[in-house]
């Protein structure tokens, strides 16, 4: 499904733990670490999408999770020249993004890479919140620090100023704006 803008509906998942660090996957058969996210069936909601991802690619179940915050709609990324598939109909250009913050409260034994018939994720690591600004694929940074400045607040609530900390650059030009409109 895409839509006639060319961007491919998608969910993103932050799976944060108590102490502040986030679920960071590295793809099978590939060396690029990212977060859990997956596109959208025609019938689903984002909030549908999410929990489906959640379960094919971490093994985790809602029971596991709970939900602390979601962008309040879609973020955009384009993709590279080189990884658009040409002479394809509808042309898929990027992906627009719901992104969720999730809180693991289940045991870390609970995540099964494997759990799917097809794993999209070899290993994992906890890392710290603005980590994978600095180690996501260059064409999803932009996109990773809109969703993580966004929910930084909420992570905050629960892990406190010091796990989630003011990042050390300036916010993205629509977060600066909310801001100063707050």
């Amino acid at each position: 499904m895409i839509d006639p803008d060319g961007y491919r509906p998608n969910v993103g998942i932050i799976l944060m733990r108590d102490d502040g660090r986030l679920f960071w996957a590295r793809r099978v058969h590939r060396d690029g670490w990212q977060f859990p996210q997956g596109g959208m069936n025609s019938d689903e909601t984002p909030l549908e999408a999410m929990y489906r991802e959640l379960q094919e690619e971490t093994g985790l179940l809602p029971e596991h999770v709970e939900l602390l915050h979601s962008t309040p709609g879609w973020l955009r990324y384009r993709l590279p020249s080189r990884c658009v598939r040409q002479g394809e109909k509808p042309r898929c250009i990027g992906q627009k993004q719901v992104w969720f913050l999730l809180r693991l409260v289940a045991c870390e034994s609970n995540v099964r890479l494997d759990a799917n018939e097809k794993p999209e994720f070899d290993r994992f690591r906890w890392v710290d919140y603005w980590y994978p600004l600095e180690h996501v694929v260059h064409f999803k940074r932009d996109v990773y620090t809109r969703a993580l400045c966004h929910v930084a607040p909420a992570a905050r609530v629960l892990a406190g100023n010091e796990a989630v900390p003011e990042p050390a650059f300036p916010a993205p030009l629509g977060e600066a704006r909310s801001r100063r409109q707050a």
